[in-house]
């Protein structure tokens, strides 16, 4: 069985996707210290042909809690700047009038709880990408939390039955192929080919936001893009 463990990620870029694609159950990592500056709360996408970030509103949010216990800013008007600046920015994109529905259904939820809100919407966005992976929440898992690192991500392995633990090619430096195979798990990153597609008539912007691939392409294109890796 192949597992991959990632924190939560609000609307995160394609890559976060193919890791989730490419493996049986994907574990959303919700207990671990928030990172303020990172990207569980905030991401890019396309306004007026240039890269634009968005943030959650937050309340009381600071990297001596874990994920799973920070809360959205009730008192923030985020949600309706965010849809509005969405609607502004790809009203007029190719397939606006299917994808809107979905990213408004997930903004305008009334979950508080930002590990939540964003384990829907990665629920949500799975299955209109027809995505099969199970979806599971890493506070679930009856484990040993006074573990740190890989030994952490190799417990949770171990309780999923994993065979194979595969990665973000970007944290390689983090872990130690000869320590997983002592613990029978093969270890494996994934590294993404260039995902180019049109974006009105601009200049291509990498890296945005599912929000970005979604509003320029049909759902049969980006299983194609989730496919466009390869792993070392």
């Amino acid at each position: 069985m192949k597992a991959a463990i990632m924190q939560p990620y609000f609307f995160p870029y394609i890559g976060y996707f193919q890791l989730l694609n490419a493996v049986d159950t994907f574990v959303v990592y919700d207990d671990v210290n928030f990172i303020k500056k990172g990207w569980v709360n905030r991401n890019n996408i396309l306004v007026n042909d240039k890269q634009y970030l968005f943030t959650i509103a937050l309340k009381s949010a600071s990297q001596n809690k874990l994920i799973n216990q920070i809360e959205l800013d009730d008192n923030s008007n985020w949600k309706t700047a965010l849809l509005k600046t969405i609607h502004l920015a790809y009203g007029k994109a190719t397939f606006f009038e299917q994808v809107f529905p979905l990213i408004q259904d997930i903004i305008e939820q009334q979950e508080t709880n930002l590990s939540k809100l964003i384990v829907y919407s990665l629920q949500q966005i799975s299955s209109y990408l027809s995505i099969p992976t199970t979806i599971i929440i890493s506070s679930d898992i009856e484990k040993d939390n006074s573990l740190k690192g890989q030994d952490k991500i190799i417990e949770i392995c171990k309780k999923l039955g994993a065979t194979n633990y595969i990665n973000a090619v970007g944290g390689m430096t983090l872990y130690e192929e000869n320590v997983f195979l002592e613990n029978n798990i093969v270890l494996q990153f994934i590294k993404s080919d260039s995902i180019v597609y049109p974006q009105f008539k601009n200049a291509f912007i990498p890296h945005l936001s599912i929000i970005d691939v979604m509003m320029f392409n049909a759902p049969e294109q980006i299983k194609c893009f989730l496919d466009q890796y390869e792993l070392i």
